[in-house]
């Protein structure tokens, strides 16, 4: 089995922690020889226990997200080169520590309008967070103009899997080293890398 036990997280909690801190997700859909990957924002509703989100119409993935299509979601966390150095322990190589969560399920389409726009306006509610800076009225006049260029949708989960790879296999002291590195290079400033992407 892959990954190592070990590496293999089943509390739900903590994976959907992982989506809340990190909503943009990488969905894939395959039939026969063809692959589609869009990247896109999800939430999580807990009523439902399903994901929900929307793509453009335009997207040529948009037409494999027919009703009880099979699609994965693939959410990507912290990770991090964990060097030897950090280890207290001697003979250590080196590796790559990194947090991730992948969901399979059906898709279930959501195609009344009001609905749709109902998506988009908890999408925005999601993403604002606590300042809710913006408020998306579902009686914004642009959304009755977006609504019809865009497919909601909703992901009924049928398997979760957590992959955390957190150096669980080393001593108590050696873990808490590697989460100190995961944790000061998921705060390290990217800003020039970021300000070169724009050039």
């Amino acid at each position: 089995m892959y990954p190592p036990k070990h590496h293999q997280v089943n509390d739900k909690e903590k994976m959907i922690s992982v989506i809340e801190h990190f909503p943009l997700g990488m969905m894939v859909s395959a039939e026969n020889s063809e692959v589609f990957i869009t990247h896109i924002p999800f939430i999580y509703e807990e009523s439902s226990g399903n994901l929900v989100a929307h793509i453009d119409k335009n997207n040529p993935h948009c037409k494999m997200l027919t009703e009880n299509a099979d699609v994965t979601v693939v959410f990507k966390g912290p990770e991090t080169y964990i060097s030897p150095s950090v280890y207290k322990s001697k003979d250590q190589l080196p590796t790559y520590n990194y947090i991730t969560v992948h969901l399979s399920g059906k898709i279930k389409r959501i195609d009344n309008p009001e609905s749709a726009k109902e998506t988009m306006t908890e999408m925005t509610r999601f993403l604002e967070g606590k300042e809710q800076n913006f408020v998306l009225e579902k009686d914004n006049a642009k959304m009755g103009h977006f609504v019809n260029y865009i497919q909601a949708f909703e992901i009924e989960i049928s398997n979760w899997e957590g992959k955390f790879k957190l150096s669980q296999d080393k001593s108590e002291t050696d873990i808490e080293n590697a989460k100190q590195q995961l944790k000061n290079n998921s705060a390290e400033n990217k800003g020039n890398f970021i300000d070169d992407m724009y050039v």
